[in-house]
């Protein structure tokens, strides 16, 4: 994994939502949206995946036109078609139908020459869930300030 290079994450993923489970893909793309990608002009927000017809789709990315592209540039928002293995499509086609799920995109990165997406099935934060979440991140950093003071106090 050392030779992966982030090339854009979605913080918002994890503040909104429990992450269940995760699933590499492979993207399809057109050649001025590689270009971009090189130069790291994509943006997850927003986007989210759905599955139809056997095949699964990220709707709304947005990979930034590519600067020295022609007239026939990219559509900077289309949907693109993410490449699994059967057995996760349907698992993936089963629980977002059933169980109220969702597949968010967590990051978009380089895996040696191939763009990948790392995706999440994941179920929406409440919003008392994330006020909780916030409340225990401050506990925590506030006796890391207290345990840090002790040992420099006690040296």
């Amino acid at each position: 994994m050392s030779d992966n290079r982030l090339i854009s994450a979605n913080r918002k993923a994890r503040r909104d939502y429990h992450i269940l489970d995760r699933y590499e893909a492979g993207i399809c793309l057109l050649g001025t949206e590689v270009k971009s990608l090189r130069m790291g002009a994509a943006n997850l927000k927003d986007s989210y995946a759905t599955v139809s017809g056997g095949e699964v789709f990220l709707h709304h990315l947005h990979i930034g036109p590519y600067d020295k592209g022609n007239i026939a540039n990219h559509d900077p928002t289309r949907t693109r078609k993410l490449l699994l293995q059967k057995r996760e499509i349907r698992k993936l086609e089963t629980a977002t139908q059933e169980k109220g799920l969702t597949i968010v995109p967590l990051s978009l990165y380089w895996k040696g020459k191939l763009a990948k997406v790392e995706l999440a099935l994941a179920r929406g934060k409440r919003q008392y869930d994330k006020r909780d979440a916030i409340a225990r991140r401050e506990q925590a950093r506030e006796l890391d300030r207290v345990i840090k003071n002790r040992i420099r106090h006690n040296r």
